[in-house]
């Protein structure tokens, strides 16, 4: 716990006042973190933090758009590449550029700083069950167009892209593989995938966790759009190694970073900006790999062992640059919503 303290005391000022301030954060139903680390946030600075999960990230963004200018919270986590543009269209964010911000890895910095801090960083990925297709002796797919392939009907689940932000991801790079115009186009590829059984979800916590083989019993797809760097989060300490793995082939991945930002409307606007910087924190920053499944922003952060041996980085991602995705997300959705769900 000292070295916790400690660590934070180098990156988290302390509020000097009377009564606690209560902070409420808005994320999506993944978020997850240490006890010990927040204890000692709180314990530093005087803050007390109220975690309000509302669902997934396109959720949560739609539910602060909807609440703009007089908050559920104070601060919004899990706004990702994405739906960002959403949210800063309907800006929904005060300003404020963290002094931690030099810590990040260059990478990650971009013009939207200003507005929303990046806090982690993985991959939108198939993940599989091994076990499963070791059993029935199945070849894995090893390209976006063999998911169509009569060999996986009924394998695969995927979650909507207007309620959650790996469905977007999915779907993006669906449209950066296929293309919107000719012969064959991203709405053709959706249109094979629904004849082939895919199965449709609201959210990723419902997709991974009640229709995925490996992380439910009563869960009959061994394939799920999820990330890069789940599949530590199977680990079996029986067999020694994780029951699931990731297909990282060129073009079936998407990078996704994940932003915090203080919402517009908080009456507690310096306990905010302490929250952001303390995402930003050595402590915090290491305690992501095996709480949410995600890679650190910030350089130099040891990562655990059994996140370094099973969450895999995809070495050719698919990047979409979110100046087309904000200018074609909603056509995107509207296109794939007529021609998946009705």
């Amino acid at each position: 716990m000292l070295g916790i303290g400690l660590a934070l005391l180098t990156t988290v000022g302390v509020i000097a006042q009377d009564e606690p301030t209560t902070l409420t954060v808005l994320t999506h139903d993944s978020f997850n973190i240490s006890e010990d680390v927040l204890a000692a946030f709180q314990e530093e600075t005087g803050i007390e933090v109220e975690i309000l999960r509302g669902g997934d990230a396109g959720q949560i963004v739609n539910q602060s758009i909807l609440t703009a200018g007089n908050p559920l919270a104070d601060v919004l986590y899990g706004v990702d590449n994405t739906f960002l543009s959403r949210a800063l269209d309907a800006e929904i964010f005060l300003p404020y550029e963290s002094s931690a911000l030099e810590t990040v890895d260059p990478r990650f910095l971009t013009e939207d700083v200003d507005s929303v801090t990046p806090v982690d960083y993985g991959d939108v990925c198939i993940n599989y069950d091994v076990a499963y297709f070791e059993e029935n002796e199945l070849d894995l797919p090893s390209s976006l167009a063999d998911l169509a392939d009569p060999q996986y009907n009924g394998l695969l689940v995927v979650e909507n892209p207007a309620t959650s932000s790996p469905g977007l991801a999915f779907l993006a790079a669906t449209v950066a593989e296929f293309g919107e115009e000719g012969d064959y186009t991203y709405l053709d590829y959706w249109t094979e995938l629904v004849e082939n059984g895919v199965l449709i979800t609201d959210g990723w916590s419902d997709a991974y966790y009640a229709n995925f083989t490996a992380a439910s019993e009563d869960g009959t797809y061994p394939m799920v759009v999820s990330y890069a760097s789940s599949p530590p989060v199977t680990y079996d300490e029986e067999i020694g190694a994780a029951t699931t793995e990731s297909i990282v082939a060129d073009g079936m991945c998407f990078r996704q970073i994940e932003y915090v930002g203080i919402l517009d409307g908080t009456d507690n606007l310096e306990a905010a900006q302490q929250f952001v910087d303390f995402m930003l924190s050595e402590a915090f920053q290491a305690d992501l790999p095996l709480q949410m499944y995600v890679f650190p922003v910030v350089e130099d952060v040891e990562l655990p062992e059994l996140f370094a041996d099973y969450a895999q980085i995809p070495e050719n991602p698919v990047v979409v640059d979110p100046a087309d995705i904000e200018e074609n997300r909603e056509a995107w959705i509207q296109a794939w919503t007529e021609t998946v769900l009705r």
